[in-house]
């Protein structure tokens, strides 16, 4: 798939941006089928691209025998009926080395992680995205959040790199967000992607629309793919009431659990995907498990979010 292709097919997402955890069986080691089986419902649910190993699937913890595994399933399950869009991270060299393992599984895109460790200045993290982008035929879309945080003026760089497509933002600062999206669309017009990349993005995904973001990755698309389709939805239809009873009654009260443990945004979304049916098997370290009352509360809130959904019909 061209930069072109992957700009069209995600400019205007007929569902949400699905990020799939990565299954382990019960010895800890990855589980493809069940991998496999989660995919495939994402997609058959309404998903408009999935994000394999990336955030939400533990990139950080996969050898990269399983992450090409694992690629190369999701690439299979979806059949080219959505795209699908890799991580790739850690050091320069490492980070080419996946974006080759994504390629050679038959990724579209990838999503370019920050640099491991290192606080880089602005000119080492444009070299570092070009280096990656000059290295592979794929897309790329690079993730701002830790220790990659950019100015507009680097992201004007990226945005003139042949096959740098997107950036997905995961920091949250709003006022520089506007000022790369107004310095990118004065300095390098086209079709720029921009993602919302918050944890639970949305609940932030009304601001990031007023500055013209209009992508956001849904965690909660792993566990309750009714309710993140029904705020996608009402987002696209301008349902403001829809949009407001989902974020107080379900995606505020779930925000707040997930602020309760580090390390939640993933191991919640895990605990989630586990209690609707799907034996997805625990976090890696160094992540750990919710306790069981945050998982009492966790089953309380899709409850309830459920709930809304039917008061709405």
């Amino acid at each position: 798939m061209t930069s072109a292709d992957l700009v069209q097919r995600l400019g205007i997402p007929s569902g949400p941006l699905f990020f799939p955890v990565t299954a382990y069986g019960a010895d800890g080691s990855v589980d493809l089928d069940t991998y496999r089986a989660h995919v495939r419902q994402g997609v058959a649910a309404g998903a408009a691209a999935v994000f394999a190993c990336c955030g939400t699937g533990e990139f950080h913890a996969l050898t990269p025998e399983e992450f090409e595994a694992c690629v190369r399933a999701a690439v299979e399950e979806t059949a080219g009926r959505v795209p699908v869009v890799a991580g790739a991270g850690y050091g320069t060299a490492l980070a080419v080395r996946y974006a080759g393992l994504a390629e050679a599984a038959g990724a579209d895109g990838l999503l370019a992680m920050p640099p491991y460790l290192v606080v880089a200045g602005q000119e080492g993290l444009l070299r570092h995205y070009r280096e990656v982008a000059a290295a592979t035929a794929l897309p790329v879309i690079v993730y701002q959040r830790d220790n990659a945080v950019f100015t507009p003026e680097t992201v004007v760089g990226l945005a003139r790199t042949e096959g740098i497509i997107g950036l997905k933002d995961g920091l949250g600062d709003l006022d520089l967000m506007q000022r790369i999206v107004s310095a990118v669309r004065t300095e390098v017009p086209g079709d720029f992607l921009y993602f919302n990349g918050l944890p639970t993005a949305e609940q932030t995904q009304l601001s990031y629309l007023a500055i013209g973001v209009n992508l956001y990755s849904s965690a909660v698309f792993c566990f309750a793919p009714e309710i993140a389709l029904a705020f996608h939805r009402a987002l696209i239809d301008g349902d403001r009431v829809t949009v407001d009873r989902l974020l107080d009654g379900f995606y505020r009260p779930f925000v707040e659990l997930r602020a309760r443990g580090r390390g939640y945004a993933v191991s919640l979304v895990k605990a989630g995907v586990r209690m609707r049916g799907l034996d997805v098997g625990e976090v890696r370290p160094p992540l750990h498990e919710p306790g069981e009352d945050h998982v009492k509360q966790l089953a309380e809130i899709i409850e309830r979010g459920y709930a809304l959904l039917e008061e709405a019909q």
